[in-house]
């Protein structure tokens, strides 16, 4: 190449001799640079346009693991609060992202009571979950229905109704997470 080098070239070969790198200032900021080089170089090729089906598949996976995470936090508030276990309670099947919806706001209501003031970062986690669902629900399509009415009642046993209140999104969730497929269907 008519005596030049290019100037990569010469910075490799001057870190064989032992020269100082000009550029790189150290042989591990050359390691980094190669590196970046590399990936910079492979972007190309490891990123495709995001179809239907894998933006659908990650919101599913993002549902999954919020509703994971509220189920921690629910266990963790349990242990704080030093509750009894959950209690056995029944919640609606899961049939598909409609109903899942519905639910979330059924429950969102409930989370949403005077008696459940502590129940706030859960309420929050299920209000941020009813979003991701309806998202999903927007992104395929689905039906949506409209929010339940938030049922106004003193409650005779306030502190019931916080533990029923607990159990049923635990249960609900735990659902969700073993029936993760249905998200799949409207």
């Amino acid at each position: 190449m008519n005596g030049c080098r290019s100037n990569s070239q010469g910075l490799l070969e001057g870190k064989k001799e032992g020269k100082d790198a000009r550029f790189l200032g150290s042989e591990k900021n050359g390691m980094l640079l190669t590196l970046v080089y590399a990936s910079f170089l492979a972007l190309p090729a490891c990123t495709s346009p995001a179809t239907k089906g894998n933006v659908i598949q990650i919101q599913v996976h993002n549902i999954v693991n919020l509703a994971q995470m509220t189920i921690t936090h629910i266990r963790k508030l349990r242990t704080q609060l030093l509750m009894a276990p959950p209690i056995e309670i029944t919640t609606p099947p899961i049939k598909g992202l409609s109903s899942v919806s519905h639910y979330l706001k059924h429950l969102d209501n409930e989370l949403q009571s005077p008696v459940t003031d502590l129940l706030s970062q859960i309420q929050a986690d299920v209000s941020s979950l009813d979003g991701k669902v309806q998202s999903l629900g927007s992104l395929m399509n689905c039906p949506s229905q409209p929010r339940p009415t938030a049922e106004v009642t003193r409650f005779l046993f306030p502190d019931s109704h916080y533990y029923r209140t607990i159990a049923k999104v635990e249960h609900y969730l735990e659902n969700l997470h073993l029936n993760r497929e249905k998200l799949k269907v409207c």
